[in-house]
Parts: structure tokens; C-alpha cells; sequence
């Protein structure tokens, strides 16, 4: 998954503990055949063609990792890329990757990235410190395009000194590791100005083949700096949007791996001798997204009328079957570090829901679009909402759009409908993403200086109670005046063939934070 659809779309999709400033001390250098990874109880095997059946692949897919926005892309990049920083999947505290170290000055606003020696890219040139910082230019640079581009927008300067790459920040930012872990941020040769398409990169395999919609094909890169991932020859992504049709391959032995499973199907493959259902808590949520400055919805008792007359309890069960966790209007959850625990979780409570429905003086139905390409049930999702509301005295019409074209004519386009984000490596990275006001993403139109201001003060913030007091302000002002309605977050479901071994849940993303196929390998 990505950040925008993610379920379907990532794009749109850390703990440090004992670190007051959360990853500011120098990182621990490693050497360059292994980084720290999670420990596996079986030895790696070797070899085979890896077989993936993936939801999320359309025919305007891209390779150029800036503009990866869906489950396809997502994953493509992270096979054929490396980023500066990684995260583990355990914690989210930022690892060593092409940058094996670094450090900020005291007020975090200068940091000093050493950029590893001995890596070459898929076309034998080696990585230097110039391109780490041609792609961050290319990613943060005017007219940039980049789903990284809010994550970036503090950037001053970026300087290479010999093997070093120098990064000035217009405020400090405790959390610049983890924001290089976003997965826009493949590093390429001179920053892929010339040929962002090219998908040269330092990741664990190379590609072979790209069809847009279709298929990709992607083979072994022997000359890996990494000596602990990339254990299959091949692989093989077929692009499978529809659900049955996911179920069937891995069913017949087609793939290895898909994606996306909804939860109403699960009973189903567990009964499959050959299936293992794959459960990851993740940072993923399912939502409807209110816009805050268009009619009806620019009235916030409105606003409130909705987040009210919706059953949480109902999706979870129903909808999401039980794999997730309840949501409460705000997009944070206990996965990330620094969350509030001590807000109030919203109920439905359709008497308050009438209530605030008669003051917003609104009257008349409101349209709420949804479509199965949205998140898995999102169609029932919406039903239900349609049911509870009706209890309110609230008049929901839904209409289920067409798959296709979803999060290009609906999704960031309509007043009202259905969407997925995954998670990001903090809460910062979250909010600045689509929360704040001048964000690419802000999906809810919401706008809000006073917001701005403070996820400026908790971005530059190296207190960590003072920051977490700052967040649960944020979180409630999203919560009481936002447009977000969060009835679940959900964990991400998906199957494989237990021949598969050496999947790591990662809290990160899906898909295993999108290195899946570096990490899995295949048992005769």
C-alpha cells in the first residue's frame, strides 16, 4: 500500500524509545553485507522465481518513485531502490541504509548524513554523496511533483562535503531519519533528473520487464551491497485488481503471495491446506473524508452530526471482521510514537448525532460516493453508515463508483466519499502530509493556521513530553473540527502459499513496509 487509496494506494499510506530526541544521536555505523533485521527462526534458502497476485496495478502506473501512489508501484520501487534510512519493523526507529550514520547540530535544524562507500548502482556506477542529494532536490525542488514533496517542504539547503550530505532546515525537524524513510525517496543516479522512469537503483533486484496495469518482472541484482535479502532469482508481479481472481491463483498454486484480502473471506482460505492468512497492526485506516470548505460540509455541526451517527463498532465487526481496532477521527493510533492516550473514544450515539444534524440547520439527503477500489467492504462500509445515520434522522444516498479511476476523479475531487491511507513513519510525517494546510494530500480541505503552527513548534520540539502534549492538541483539533470521520483502523490481511517463508510483519506499511520481496524466500 501506499499514500493515497492505499489499501491501494500506500503513497497517500517509529517508535525511538529512550531517545529524548528521537534518533538525533549519531546512528551506529554497519558494515556493508548485513543491516539489523528482525531474527528469523529459519535459515534463508536461496534460489526460485517469487510469484506475486497484486490488487493496486494500473495502466497509468509509473516507475519514477516519486509519483508511486498504489500497492504496484509501491512495491516495485522498494525491489529496485534503497532509501537513506530504513525503519524497523518492530519499533519504527529509523536503521542505517545508504546513509550508515548521522547526526544533527543541537537544535536539530543542520544534520550531517555519511553516505556508505563501496555501493553501486544496477548500472555499475557508484553511489555517491551527490546523488542522495540530487534526488532529495529533485523530490523538495520547485514544480516537484513528489508524494514526499510536504515531508520535504522544511529543506533550506542540501550540500555534499566529500562523502558526507549536508541538510539545513528552515526549522528543526527531531524526526529527519524517519522522513527519509519514505519510500518516494529511492535513491537514483544523479538524482534521476535525466530519467526518473529508468528504475536504476541499489535495491536487491533488477528490472526486467514493466507493464503498466499488467505485469512486472524483476531479476536478482548479484552485485547487492546487502547480503541478507534478495533470495530469489526472480519475480514475477501479475496484476490482479480482482479479489476472486487473487484467491483463485493462489488457490491453484499461480502465485506465491497476494494482497488485500477482505476479512469476509478469510474463513474461506484458512480452510486451504496450502493458504496462510498473513496479519499485520498496522497504521492503516478506513475512512470517509468530509471536504471542510464546500457545502454542506464547511459546517462543522454537520461535521459532528456525521461522526456521530456512524456505528464504529459495527464496521469493525462486520466490515473489517475483527482485524483492527476502533478509530476515534484523528489519523494516529498506538503505533505511533508519541500518541495520545487519553482522548475519549467517540461512540455512535444517534440522539447527539439528531441533535447536532437539527443546529447545522442542513436538510435533505447527502451524497457519500464509495467504491470497492476505496478499501476492502468500503461499499458495505458505506451501507452501514447509510443504516445508523437513518437512525439520526440523517439521509445518507450512497453511490458505489466505478473502480477505475477512483483516486483521480473521486477521491481528493468529491465533497464526500470513501478512502484508505496507510500509515507513515510518525506522527509528524502523518499530519504534514495531509493535515496540514498547504499539504498536496489535504484530502479534507482542512485549514487551520493555528494547527499549522503547532506542527511546526512539535516538529522542532526535542522534549518529548512537550511534544506529546502538543500532538494530543493536534489530534484533538482534527478530531472536534476536521473532516476525517476514522471508524477503524484496520490490519493489513493478506495470503500466501506456506512454502513462503520469512515474511516480517511491519508496522510500517503493508506488504512488509514494500520490501516483501527482499525479505521472503521460498521452501521446496
Amino acid at each position: 500500500m501506499t499514500e493515497r487509496g492505499d489499501a491501494l494506494n500506500l503513497s497517500r499510506r517509529g517508535f525511538l524509545h529512550g531517545s529524548a530526541l528521537l534518533g538525533l544521536s549519531a546512528a551506529v555505523s554497519v558494515g556493508a553485507g548485513t543491516l539489523a533485521a528482525p531474527a528469523r527462526a529459519e535459515t534463508p534458502i536461496r534460489g526460485g522465481d517469487l510469484r506475486l497476485g497484486l490488487d493496486g496495478g494500473a495502466t497509468a502506473d509509473t516507475l519514477d518513485p516519486a509519483l508511486a501512489s498504489a500497492s504496484v508501484a509501491f512495491i516495485v520501487a522498494c525491489s529496485w531502490g534503497d532509501t537513506l534510512v530504513e525503519s524497523d519493523p518492530r519499533t519504527g526507529a529509523p536503521l542505517p541504509s545508504l546513509a550508515e550514520s548521522w547526526s544533527p547540530s543541537a537544535d536539530a535544524k543542520v544534520w550531517t548524513f555519511k553516505i556508505r562507500k563501496g555501493v553501486t548502482f544496477h548500472d555499475g556506477t557508484p553511489l555517491k554523496a551527490s546523488d542522495a542529494a540530487a534526488t532529495l532536490r529533485r523530490h523538495a525542488g520547485k514544480g516537484s511533483q513528489s508524494g514526499a514533496l510536504g515531508l520535504l517542504s522544511g529543506i533550506e539547503k542540501i550540500e555534499e562535503h566529500g562523502d558526507d550530505m549536508v541538510v539545513t532546515l528552515s526549522e528543526g525537524n527531531a524526526d529527519l531519519p524517519l522522513v527519509f524513510t519514505d519510500y518516494h525517496l529511492q535513491i537514483q543516479p544523479g538524482g534521476g533528473v535525466k530519467n526518473p522512469n529508468a528504475a536504476i537503483g541499489t535495491g536487491p533486484y533488477k528490472l526486467v520487464t514493466f507493464q503498466p496495469g499488467l505485469r512486472v518482472v524483476l531479476k536478482k541484482n548479484t552485485n547487492d551491497w546487502r547480503q541478507d535479502r534478495g533470495h530469489v532469482d526472480s519475480v514475477h508481479i501479475t496484476v490482479m485488481n480482482d479479489l476472486t481472481a487473487r484467491i483463485s491463483a493462489l488457490q491453484s498454486g499461480q502465485v506465491d503471495f497476494i494482497n488485500t484480502i477482505d476479512p469476509k473471506v478469510v474463513p474461506l482460505l484458512k480452510r486451504l491446506p496450502t493458504a496462510e492468512i498473513l496479519r499485520t497492526p498496522g497504521k492503516g485506516f478506513y475512512s470517509f473524508l468530509m471536504h471542510c470548505d464546500t457545502p454542506p460540509f464547511d459546517n462543522n455541526d454537520l461535521r459532528m452530526a456525521l461522526k456521530l451517527a456512524i456505528d464504529r463498532e459495527a464496521i469493525l465487526k462486520q466490515v473489517v471482521g475483527g482485524y483492527g481496532t476502533l478509530g476515534n477521527d484523528y489519523p494516529v493510533n498506538a503505533n505511533y510514537a508519541l500518541a495520545p492516550t487519553d482522548i475519549p473514544q467517540r461512540v455512535y450515539d444517534p440522539e447527539k448525532a439528531a441533535s447536532y444534524y437539527k443546529k447545522s440547520g442542513h436538510d435533505g439527503p447527502i451524497l457519500l460516493r464509495t467504491s470497492d477500489a476505496a478499501f476492502p467492504g468500503a461499499v458495505d462500509a458505506a451501507q452501514l453508515f447509510q443504516q445508523s445515520a437513518a437512525k439520526a434522522g440523517i439521509k445518507i444516498d450512497v453511490k458505489r463508483e466505478p473502480n477505475d479511476g477512483y483516486w483521480t476523479e473521486v477521491w481528493n475531487v468529491k465533497p464526500f466519499c470513501a478512502s484508505y491511507w496507510g500509515g507513515r513513519p510518525t506522527q509528524d510525517a502523518r499530519y504534514s502530509t495531509s493535515y496540514v494546510s498547504d499539504a498536496k494530500w489535504n484530502d479534507t480541505r482542512f485549514k487551520r493556521p493555528e494547527f499549522d503552527k503547532m506542527a511546526a513548534e512539535a516538529r522542532a520540539e526535542l522534549d518529548p513530553d512537550k511534544r506529546r502534549k502538543l500532538y494530543r492538541e493536534m489530534a484533538l483539533m482534527v478530531r472536534d473540527e476536521g473532516g476525517l470521520i476514522l471508524p477503524v483502523f484496520n490490519d493489513y490481511l493478506n495470503a500466501c502459499s506456506k512454502h513462503l517463508k520469512g515474511f516480517v510483519n511491519d508496522i510500517g506499511n503493508d506488504l512488509s513496509n514494500g520490501r516483501l520481496c527482499s525479505r521472503v524466500w521460498l521452501q521446496a
